[in-house]
């Protein structure tokens, strides 16, 4: 999909913890990622540091990402630590704007509180 044709911004978050040695070695992935995919703004999260910002959700399993697009949530879930899985998910939530969509009240609140905290 063409960057100006996006309907709204476009976030992916990875939500992660530094004691996690998965999450160590995904952030550079992460980045390179952000890197191929400039239309989308990419946010690293570590689950103990923002607590308050996170809660009521409880992230087990990691990497944990969250994508919105605008305010509505297209995905919320761990993913296996693969540049490629990241790139492809991304990139077919912001071709298929018919994708389901994550109904949960506790994470559409997280999209807007990461939104306003991070001026996105």
């Amino acid at each position: 999909m063409n960057p100006e044709t996006l309907p709204s911004p476009v976030l992916v978050v990875c939500l992660c913890a530094e004691w996690c040695g998965v999450c160590r070695d995904y952030r550079s992935r992460f980045e390179q990622a952000q890197a191929k995919l400039a239309q989308a703004q990419f946010l690293w999260i570590d689950v103990e540091d923002d607590a308050d910002l996170l809660h009521p959700l409880d992230v087990e399993d990691f990497p944990t990402l969250l994508i919105a697009v605008g305010s509505e949530p297209r995905f919320f879930g761990p993913i296996t630590p693969h540049i490629e899985t990241l790139e492809r998910l991304v990139k077919s939530l912001m071709d298929n704007t018919d994708a389901p969509k994550p109904v949960e009240p506790e994470v559409l609140a997280l999209v807007a509180r990461i939104r306003a905290v991070n001026g996105c």
